[in-house]
């Protein structure tokens, strides 16, 4: 058995150039190492938020490392360099609609501004990618809120069978 691989994207110009620490991507790995039973490695990429960049580094964790889970932080929002919603669906066959429908549900409990992000998610061959917000409590409230659903999505795409550390998140599976 193949160890699961799981990519992190950072959508990010002035962490990308280091002038700022990329705690969002950190927050979404240590997210992932309390989620997550089954061994796993983390794909990291710090890049821009430049679309074809965000593009390629999609396909690249997607088509050639093979990642089933790609997490996106970063260019979700209506500012003019916010691109990753658009280069997500640029790259994907399928959109999931509804992860950010319930990740826009959950922020609004926090903020108003919570219309403004523009988180999506879609599928792309093996790979859910799913893009959230850049704030890592954001972050922690929008995962808490659809990674119940990401390992049986996960499946329904033939990716590898990934178990949650129940005491954590429990996933969900419906009953055969």
């Amino acid at each position: 058995m193949n160890t699961i691989k799981i990519g992190v994207i950072t959508a990010s110009d002035r962490a990308s150039k280091g002038i700022y620490e990329d705690i969002s991507g950190v927050a979404i790995q240590d997210t992932m190492k309390e989620y997550l039973k089954s061994e796993f490695e983390i794909v990291y990429r710090c890049i821009p938020d430049e679309q074809e960049m965000i593009e390629k580094t999609m396909i690249e964790l997607s088509d050639k490392q093979e990642c089933c889970l790609i997490v996106t932080t970063g260019g979700t929002g209506p500012a003019l360099r916010d691109v990753t919603p658009e280069a997500t669906q640029n790259v994907c066959e399928k959109m999931m609609p509804g992860f950010g429908e319930l990740m826009r549900q959950v922020s609004l409990q926090y903020v108003p501004t919570a219309i403004l992000s523009r988180q999506s998610a879609g599928i792309r061959g093996k790979s859910l990618i799913i893009n959230l917000p850049g704030k890592p409590k954001s972050i922690r409230e929008c995962l808490d809120a659809v990674f119940p659903a990401v390992p049986y999505c996960i499946d329904l795409i033939n990716g590898p069978y990934i178990e949650t550390n129940e005491e954590v998140i429990k996933a969900f599976r419906p009953k055969v």
